[in-house]
């Protein structure tokens, strides 16, 4: 990791929905802190003025929270310059190259479509604008492994490694990193934290809403790639990993792959696949469209701590609640003194990650209710709240690759290695739909998750009771 700081930053896709509800609000945030003084260069193949994309900004930032600090803003908007044009054309670079005047070390952020990825790097090889520069390139890294592989060559051709950011904005919730620090942090932890103890490890992602005007794009990666290859995939691994030989960010990375390539090839039983009601009207979705907006998964990680405990991961779109949660369930105590206490009654003891809304961790655990009898109930003592005036992850990925720190960015050996798990799925069968759409929005098909992949209808104790009923 280089020590020097980018002294420039090349938006492309600026007038994209990404930067309109991410970025902007994330550079504001920079701004006000004086974390962000330097040259933001917007591109895109948009015929844009600059006080076009001043307007742009502006309506961003109220909309995503409130203008609070109007010097903030105005500072951010005289740091910006706009260059237009296509990104196949060798004049835009040389726009690019003017625009940057006397900066020498940029950071480029493609917050474009997948597809661009290659062109971009490749045009800024060519024009000579990759020396002493960073890229960031958004996710998804690739959508199979042949085209991860492809344009990590392409990407390394034309940047060192350490000034490739692999871009995953979970990575930077303050929830995400707080995994790592709870697991290695604190002594009593390990001991429990092996096959031992642990009787399944349970990561549901749910959100209330639909596609929305991300269709086309979703036609294109579907549930499994847009969010299971990549965020659920990242928390397993910091679950799942060994305790890093040491506190540098690359032992922590190299730990992290060596989970996502222990995971066992998947099978046709390990998957089900869903898909809202309604989702093949949406615009830019095709009328027989087969992509999935639902997916439950079962994996294993053959490794010494994990064998035989079963990981399961479940996402899906207009599903009963918007959250996120991680839920870690010990198997329950070898001898049942207590008649009220057997796991058939009530949930044995866990350890719940609370991601969203509202960061927690949570541990229950049965205490005695008052009176002779030997009963109880099962009560969660909260570890950690969310703080109010946390950095957002835009804000704080930004910042991180701009100084060059890599911590919490994906690498290059994980990053394919996710990929060939997904890739297992799709050397098999497992791939064609599993029964059939049913119902309303917020149902989903009569597969019970529980005969697939051996999911209880309930796994994780709060909202989203409905996630698994037909």
């Amino acid at each position: 990791m280089t020590a020097s700081r980018s002294d420039a930053l090349v938006l492309f896709g600026v007038t994209g929905d990404l930067a309109h509800k991410k970025i902007f609000p994330a550079l504001y945030a920079m701004v006000k802190r004086n974390a962000l003084n330097v040259p933001v260069i917007g591109v895109a193949r948009a015929n844009w003025d600059l006080a076009r994309l001043h307007k742009r900004v502006t309506d961003s930032i109220a909309r995503s929270g409130g203008i609070d600090d109007p010097r903030a803003l105005h500072r951010l908007l005289s740091l910006l310059k706009y260059v237009s044009g296509d990104y196949e054309d060798p004049n835009t670079f040389t726009a690019i190259k003017s625009a940057l005047d006397n900066a020498r070390r940029p950071a480029y952020y493609l917050a474009i479509p997948p597809s661009l990825f290659e062109t971009v790097i490749k045009g800024l090889g060519t024009a000579k604008l990759a020396e002493h520069a960073r890229v960031i390139v958004e996710k998804p890294f690739g959508r199979d492994l042949a085209s991860a592989r492809g344009l990590n060559r392409v990407a390394r051709a034309v940047f060192p490694d350490d000034s490739i950011f692999r871009i995953d904005h979970y990575l930077g919730k303050e929830a995400i990193m707080n995994i790592l620090y709870f697991r290695f942090a604190n002594s009593f932890l390990e001991p429990i934290w092996n096959r031992n103890f642990i009787a399944s490890v349970q990561i549901s992602l749910s959100e209330d809403f639909g596609v929305a005007d991300r269709a086309a794009f979703y036609e294109t990666a579907g549930c499994l790639r847009d969010v299971i290859q990549n965020h659920m995939f990242q928390i397993v691994a910091l679950l799942a990993m060994e305790p890093p030989a040491g506190r540098d960010f690359g032992a922590v990375h190299r730990e992290k792959a060596k989970v996502l390539e222990a995971i066992r090839p998947l099978k046709r039983d390990d998957l089900v696949r869903g898909q809202y009601a309604g989702y093949r009207k949406e615009k830019d979705v095709a009328k027989n469209s087969d992509v999935e907006t639902f997916c439950a998964l079962r994996l294993f990680i053959d490794s010494w701590r994990w064998a035989g405990v079963p990981w399961y991961l479940r996402s899906g779109k207009y599903l009963a609640e918007t959250a996120t949660e991680v839920l870690v369930e010990l198997k329950p105590p070898p001898q049942r003194l207590f008649a009220d206490s057997a796991p058939t009654l009530g949930r044995p003891n866990y350890l719940r990650f609370r991601l969203s809304p509202g960061a927690a961790v949570a541990l229950a655990a049965r205490v005695k209710l008052t009176g002779k009898e030997f009963v109880g109930e099962q009560r969660e003592l909260y570890l950690f709240e969310e703080r109010p005036g946390e950095e957002s992850p835009y804000e704080r990925l930004l910042g991180d690759a701009m100084i060059g720190d890599g911590a919490l960015f994906s690498r290059e050996d994980a990053v394919e290695a996710a990929w060939a798990v997904i890739q297992s799925l799709r050397n098999t069968t497992a791939f064609a739909p599993t029964g059939a759409v049913v119902g309303g929005r917020k149902r989903l098909m009569r597969s019970s998750l529980q005969t697939a992949v051996g999911i209880t209808p309930d796994p994780i104790g709060i909202r989203m009771m409905s996630l698994c009923r037909p």
